[in-house]
């Protein structure tokens, strides 16, 4: 509280005022806009010798500084987390993703108050602060609307938040929060949440200049269009039609000519090659090549429109008149491109997520599709790891480089001298906290809301804005993500080698210490890592292996897991629903995640709505969860009751009743799960006032996870539908007095 410097008489006449002195930013604080997509590779953009125009990116590029030895976790979630709190991953117990998080403090997803964000620190010094785009940093029990919503975007110092909280979504039919209540977007065809999201960002740019023009902003910008599902404009998706004919180790190859005549990568660098688990391109059939190319083009697409948006945010920044003082830190991507669609490519990505297998026919006779709001792609494995040129492994894999290596272009014209220059020092995303810090002129703060903080782990880039040949500040860093390990020191890498590729879903058990093998590298003079000298040097492998150790004590790192998908198990982590076998639900309630609704999932069930049909219009939604791409529903059409199960989009049980007559019924629908597994089928039953009126087989149900962030809702169905009979959002015109779940609890 400031002291009033005023002085109060018995009389206003005798007294003069003061007003309480306000905080405000140090003189000449730059703007912040901080950019960071979501699983691109450091050789997909132009900018960096990749095939992808991106404008906004080549644009920042002229104007300031390319930093191509920049690493993040390998994972979306972890990155997120340190990049906002200058904090490692595992201290912010964030070792895994929000979907996977165990009772460990390392990976229990509960982020610290002791770790206070970037925005709660530039808001307490005078600033605005918004963010837009992909949050995946809340934790899967408190995503709902019953909250809490400290570790929400507008709970950690983000004044507004518009944008999704989980792991991806729709660009067509996305779910997406306003702050911390869930809107619908527009049900038009040419919505996109891309273009949505730019235009509010630019919106808030000009009005926080009209308005406040004296006072910075801090936009965080994070579009989640470069991880499943790749979205676009079909219009966008047809101008790289053909460019990728060439297939993937072609491509890998210009991609590696393009870095070193750019002075991407240094001279000599080693291309290092293509993993033996995938097939070289010219082993391919002409139907495989056809599908795999088109994949690539509908990546290439959303990546390109995705920048396109940001570019119009620069032109926006720009006609303001503060692109001199406005600092821009565009990181691409949060790990390095995804492998995570099989060698293949997906359909569907929730498909992996449930270890299904979908035969390369079905694909291929859908290729049209690909891009557009009816599938859910990812392209093949062998696509991410050309984007990863000139490194090993993709997205996932924390051990080496193609993982955790993510271009990063930074522009300040007011600040930085040189124009389109290389910086080769090693950093690691939580630098980028205490280079904003730096940049604005304030400190760490020691305490934040009554909250003694934590020793910011990250350390600034600042030093090297204006001296290319500066040596690192950061001398060490470890990685760990899933049991894949690396160190680095002073120039050398030491990482274990991954048993199992990231695009097998459910991995095999295995003794992560003993039984991984280890590898050395001198990354001071093989930028690649192409060349292993464990054997050549094991004294020093030692070495590392004992400083990776030293800071995985330090850091929570311990105990080290290679389990994936399993840990998807709702079960694993509190929960609103666990140990409860009976639920009540009311009409129009909607938006609720998985992580907080009954789990449905490897067991019994029975679904009771109390409804009551009026005369004429009848049909609509009664209780659903999930959508196109996964999902059940118990619903009305044509006046009849009918229960679908959508297994992955790959096929759909019907159970169909007789025409409901008008007036109050109950809907009763009763599943008994075979057992012996996840994903089994089982057998269902329709009733309707106690009266069975059909019954059907389900041969198989999604086992791990119905979706990523379609949800739980009654009376309505929000986002997409899981039957293709019906359109979103298919509200009940009738009454429903209740609808209640009872699950068979082992």
């Amino acid at each position: 509280m400031t002291e009033f410097q005023g002085h109060m008489g018995l009389r206003t006449g005798e007294s003069t005022l003061d007003f309480p002195r306000q905080v405000t930013a140090p003189e000449g604080a730059p703007n912040i806009l901080l950019i960071m997509p979501d699983d691109v590779g450091f050789g997909a953009p132009t900018a960096f010798g990749g095939p992808v125009p991106t404008e906004a990116y080549d644009r920042l590029a002229a104007e300031g500084l390319l930093f191509t030895q920049m690493h993040t976790t390998a994972l979306c979630s972890p990155t997120r987390s340190a990049l906002i709190t200058g904090r490692n991953h595992h201290s912010n117990a964030t070792g895994v993703i929000m979907e996977i998080g165990t009772g460990f403090p390392g990976y229990n997803s509960l982020m610290p108050k002791e770790n206070g964000s970037i925005a709660e620190i530039l808001k307490g010094n005078g600033y605005n602060t918004a963010w837009y785009g992909k949050n995946h940093n809340v934790p899967d029990w408190q995503s709902s609307q019953a909250g809490p919503f400290d570790l929400w975007p507008t709970g950690l110092g983000f004044e507004q938040f518009f944008g999704f909280i989980g792991g991806d979504t729709s660009q067509f039919t996305p779910a997406i929060f306003d702050g911390t209540k869930p809107v619908e977007p527009p049900n038009t065809e040419d919505y996109h949440l891309d273009e949505d999201m730019a235009d509010r960002a630019i919106n808030y740019i000009r009005e926080q200049n009209a308005l406040a023009p004296d006072k910075p902003f801090f936009v965080y910008y994070a579009p989640g269009t470069s991880h499943a599902p790749h979205h676009a404009p079909k219009e966008w998706i047809d101008r790289f039609k053909g460019q990728f004919d060439m297939g993937w180790d072609e491509m890998r190859k210009q991609i590696h000519a393009n870095m070193i005549k750019k002075g991407i990568i240094p001279p000599g660098t080693k291309l290092t090659p293509r993993p033996e688990q995938l097939r070289a391109w010219d082993s391919l059939n002409d139907q495989q090549k056809e599908l795999y190319a088109r994949m690539m083009e509908v990546y290439a697409a959303a990546l390109a429109h995705m920048d396109h948006q940001i570019n119009r945010i620069l032109d926006a920044i720009e006609e303001t008149g503060e692109m001199d003082n406005t600092l821009v830190i565009y990181l691409m991507g949060d790990n390095g491109a995804s492998a995570e669609g099989s060698p293949d490519g997906l359909l569907n990505e929730m498909t992996f997520f449930n270890n299904i297998m979908v035969p390369f026919e079905d694909t291929y006779a859908r290729m049209d599709e690909l891009g557009g709001p009816n599938t859910f792609g990812h392209f093949p494995a062998a696509w991410a790891h050309a984007m990863n040129t000139p490194f090993q492994w993709t997205k996932q894999i924390a051990s080496h480089f193609g993982g955790t290596r993510n271009g990063m272009i930074i522009s300040w014209p007011a600040k930085i001298e040189g124009k389109g220059e290389v910086r080769s020092q090693f950093h690691h995303v939580i630098d980028i906290m205490p280079t904003i810090l730096e940049a604005v002129g304030v400190p760490a703060p020691h305490s934040i809301n009554g909250v003694a903080q934590s020793q910011i782990e990250g350390t600034s880039m600042m030093y090297a804005f204006n001296d290319a040949e500066a040596p690192s500040t950061r001398r060490t860093q470890y990685f760990e993500m899933m049991g894949n390990r690396a160190i680095y020191s002073d120039g050398w890498v030491a990482t274990t080698t991954p048993p199992e590729a990231p695009w097998i879903s459910v991995t095999k058990k295995s003794d992560v210490i003993n039984d991984w093998p280890w590898e050395l590298y001198n990354v001071a003079e093989d930028f690649s890592q192409s060349e292993n000298l464990a054997d050549k040097h094991p004294e020093k492998l030692k070495e590392l292996q004992y400083l990776f150790y030293g800071e995985a004590r330090k850091y929570d790192v311990f105990p080290i897991d290679n389990d994936k998908v399993p840990r998807l198990d709702v079960a694993l982590r509190p929960s609103l629903t666990l140990g409860r076998d009976t639920f009540t639900y009311y009409d129009n309630m909607r938006r609720i995640p998985e992580g907080t609704a009954p789990d449905f999932k490897n067991k019994s069930h029975t679904i009771t709505a109390h409804i009551e049909i009026g005369e004429g219009d009848t049909d609509g939604m009664l209780v659903t969860q999930g959508g196109r791409f996964g999902g059940w529903a118990l619903y009305v059409l044509d006046g009849k009751p009918i229960y679908t199960y959508n297994v992955a989009n790959l096929e759909r049980y019907n159970i169909q009743g007789d025409v409901l007559t008008p007036g109050k019924h109950v809907i009763h629908y009763e599943f008994e799960y075979d057992g012996g597994g996840a994903g089994k089928g089982g057998t269902g039953k329709l009733f309707v006032d106690d009266t069975m009126v059909a019954e059907g087989r389900i041969d198989r149900t999604m086992g791990y996870r119905i979706s990523l962030d379609e949800t739980f809702d009654v009376g309505s169905d929000a986002g997409e539908p899981v039957s293709e009979s019906y359109h979103v959002p298919f509200d009940f015109p009738g009454g429903i007095e209740k609808v209640v779940v009872n699950l068979t609890l082992e």
